[in-house]
């Protein structure tokens, strides 16, 4: 079974996104944990593995690891390398960027393709604000490494807030293009996970705004159709790619993503923590790939349109 399956709203299911641990080495204070209940847990790299095995089976084409943050399991070379073995067109990595010097060189040598580094700013006092945290300098040479070794393309993601760092987003551009990497600005996300609406309302800045900017400086747009329909600006010596708004119904129509909860659960819906799909019990109580694939089915069955513009 190895066609691209789709949803009942005529989504193919790309990626996945596996959250291999709630654990990491900073504190940012936006943290949505990925739409995921943080919790102590972690699957095991030959658990990680049979997952993404039969997610390639039912025609998942790419994955990608988080976290937390994902470089603090000692074990990372070895999951990636488990994945990387099984044959997808694209394996990812979301990360932090503090251990990324470390790692870099190993990742690329056992099959990592790609790397999305978590970097809001430039501003040691602002990157402490935000990290709680004195680490900026760890990660301006995690990325740097990246490039060197060949990870490609390494993606910025910068969260913008207002009043914090919307007015870097300039200066974070012309980083990503000294060090030749993309940039991606992300809007502000509130989740189930993290109900709390005080940072939100106060951080919260409108994307309209840059996007208005980006529109007049660009020498081409496109469209990413499979990637939530974001917008992907071209810029002279460089690129910035606009992931917003979460909560509208264009999003939701182009999302093509099932995600892995750190405790091995199937989460349909990045919004929702109502309706997961336990993979784990069932794999540790003897179940058959197919018993496993079937389990992946009916995730899908249950993804539905969180903004359906109804």
């Amino acid at each position: 079974m190895n066609d691209l399956k789709t949803d009942n709203f005529q989504r193919p299911i790309i990626s996945l996104r596996i959250s291999i641990t709630n654990r990491c080495n900073i504190h940012c204070f936006y943290c949505h944990h990925d739409g995921i209940i943080p919790q102590e847990y972690e699957m095991n790299s030959q658990e990680i593995e049979r997952i993404s095995l039969i997610a390639k089976n039912i025609g998942i084409k790419k994955i990608r690891l988080s976290g937390g943050e994902p470089l603090i399991r000692e074990d990372i070379i070895d999951i990636v390398r488990r994945i990387s073995k099984i044959g997808f067109q694209d394996v990812s990595l979301t990360t932090n960027g503090i251990l990324l010097e470390k790692y870099a060189l190993s990742l690329k040598n056992v099959g990592l393709n790609r790397v999305n580094v978590s970097f809001d700013t430039l501003n040691p006092q602002t990157y402490q604000f935000i990290t709680k945290s004195n680490y900026l300098e760890h990660v301006k040479r995690g990325i740097k490494k990246a490039v060197q070794v060949g990870l490609y393309p390494v993606k910025v993601n910068m969260v913008v807030m207002k009043g914090l760092n919307h007015n870097e987003i300039w200066d974070m551009f012309h980083f990503c293009k000294e060090y030749g990497v993309i940039l991606q600005i992300i809007e502000l996300l509130k989740t189930e996970s993290c109900p709390d609406s005080d940072f939100f309302d106060e951080y919260y800045y409108d994307m309209k705004i840059i996007e208005e900017k980006l529109k007049k400086k660009a020498t081409n747009i496109k469209t990413r159709a499979f990637m939530q329909d974001r917008k992907k600006y071209f810029l002279e010596g460089g690129e910035i790619e606009v992931v917003r708004p979460m909560d509208n119904t264009e999003f939701c129509k182009n999302c093509t993503r099932l995600r892995i909860t750190p405790d091995g659960k199937i989460k349909p819906c990045l919004l929702r923590n109502d309706n997961l799909v336990d993979l784990i019990d069932p794999m540790r109580n003897g179940a058959s790939n197919r018993e496993l694939e079937k389990l992946f089915l009916e995730a899908i069955n249950k993804r539905k349109p969180y903004y359906n513009g109804c």
